[in-house]
């Protein structure tokens, strides 16, 4: 590629929907795109090159989506120079008749290709409109990513997932397990950790089913590879302060991982296990693997072995069938648990999944009234959770200034509470990121608190 086309890309513009596992793909193009010589573009309406990485979960994401596409696809017809991607989950599942719902696209791309963005876009440039959705065996991760945070960085360890869960869209569109090996998740994190970096989260959408697709078993007849087994691997990465994963899975979460957590220092006392209902029968016909005394173990193993340890969770009401008695369970589960922190949402039908076709559908109306008593439930445990932390002192990394008042910073405490203190130290100092500082705790709010430094 000559210096003069790379003078010429012009600038880029990403948009993100969805998890985790997606704004680290959407890191690792925009670095690709870098690397082929384009810019960080000013807004969407102006850039040369507009990229949707999308998320099918919730349907409401997915029609966002077409929302953005209309208004791109109408500056296209007037701009032909303009280059047009949809990349992530939607294009995985639409594949070509997105084309012809959407025939000014250039590139439609499944999550699995997206390392493979520069030579896609390189036969876009010969004239193509290309589909990449075919399965693809995801090679090493060479890619440099383009980090939205100079502090703190996501990894990915596994890709795809081979759970069945009949709500979920996951396995069709992000393909089956692929764990990378420990000593390239490793030398990216030294990298990170060389470029500044404090804190990792590692990432996979089943995480802690991480290794069982590598080959080895150990004398005592277990996996070789196990998260638990990376954990103590990349603990020792020189530079980084702080260790997080996500999402576990509940039927994957060991006595094991637990104890190792509590054992290394730099993991973070904060998890995320999605339990998506409070019953079981819900739960069998979701088919999730696991029964709720199951979930309530795994939580007290946690707390038992750390006992200010925060837990998070994603939760789904008005699943197919579920009667108001089932509902209840669940309200009754989070409010025994006492969750740091519940991702919810009402069942949304997708596409080429089981619960989708079942007859016994619950109303709009249904929905809604369940999921505003079930938020309503969730701000007040987690405030409640937050009291906790009034007049305590935490240790916070600190991850930047406050969007909202650029006289404060803002950070997490190693349980993941967001936490804004002053951006000047009493001799006048400025804070800067990446620093470890003591606040205490003035003033909590469900999700967030503030202090003063210490």
């Amino acid at each position: 590629m000559t210096a003069s086309t790379l003078s010429t890309r012009g600038s880029y513009w990403i948009t993100t929907f969805g998890c985790q596992m997606n704004k680290a793909d959407s890191e690792r193009m925009a670095g690709i795109l870098e690397a082929m010589g384009y810019r960080a573009g000013d807004d969407e309406h102006s850039a040369d090159l507009v990229l949707y990485n999308t998320c099918t979960i919730r349907d409401n994401a997915e029609q966002k989506v077409y929302s953005y596409l209309g208004r791109q696809a109408q500056r296209k017809r007037t701009n032909p120079n303009l280059t047009l991607v949809v990349a992530g989950c939607v294009a995985q599942q639409e594949g070509e008749s997105l084309l012809r719902r959407v025939p000014e696209l250039d590139l439609v791309m499944g999550p699995q290709h997206a390392n493979r963005l520069d030579v896609l876009l390189a036969q876009v440039e010969q004239g193509q409109q290309v589909v990449a959705t075919g399965e693809h065996h995801i090679l090493e991760d060479i890619t440099t990513a383009r980090r939205d945070s100079t502090i703190c960085g996501w990894v990915n360890v596994i890709y795809g997932c081979n759970e069945r869960c009949t709500y979920c869209v996951v396995p069709s569109v992000r393909g089956q397990e692929q764990s990378r090996l420990p000593e390239a998740i490793k030398l990216e994190m030294e990298g990170l950790a060389a470029r500044g970096f404090k804190e990792i989260t590692l990432l996979g959408q089943n995480i802690d089913a991480y290794g069982r697709d590598l080959p080895g078993i150990t004398a005592e007849g277990r996996r070789a590879h196990t998260l638990t087994d990376l954990l103590h691997h990349v603990h020792d990465v020189a530079g980084i302060e702080r260790i997080r994963f996500a999402t576990s899975h509940p039927r994957y979460f060991t006595e094991r991982l637990i104890d190792a957590c509590a054992a290394l220092p730099k993991l973070c006392e904060h998890f995320h296990v999605p339990f998506q209902s409070g019953d079981d029968d819900v739960l069998k016909a979701m088919a999730r693997g696991y029964t709720v005394d199951r979930y309530r173990r795994i939580v007290e193993r946690i707390r038992e072995r750390m006992p200010d340890a925060a837990i998070s969770a994603d939760v789904i009401v008005a699943f197919p069938g579920e009667t108001d008695a089932q509902y209840r369970r669940t309200l009754d589960l989070i409010e025994e648990i006492g969750f740091d922190a519940v991702n919810t949402a009402a069942y949304s039908p997708r596409p080429n999944t089981p619960a989708a076709d079942w007859p016994n559908q619950l109303s709009e109306a249904v929905k809604v009234e369940r999921l505003q008593e079930l938020n309503a439930l969730v701000e007040r445990t987690a405030r409640e959770r937050s009291a906790r932390y009034a007049g305590r002192r935490e240790q916070i990394l600190v991850e930047g200034t406050n969007p909202k008042n650029p006289e404060q910073m803002m950070g997490r405490t190693r349980t993941n509470r967001l936490t804004f203190f002053p951006a000047q130290r009493s001799d006048g100092r400025t804070i800067a990121p990446g620093e470890l500082v003591t606040v205490q705790i003035e003033d909590v709010r469900a999700f967030s608190l503030s202090g003063k430094l210490a």
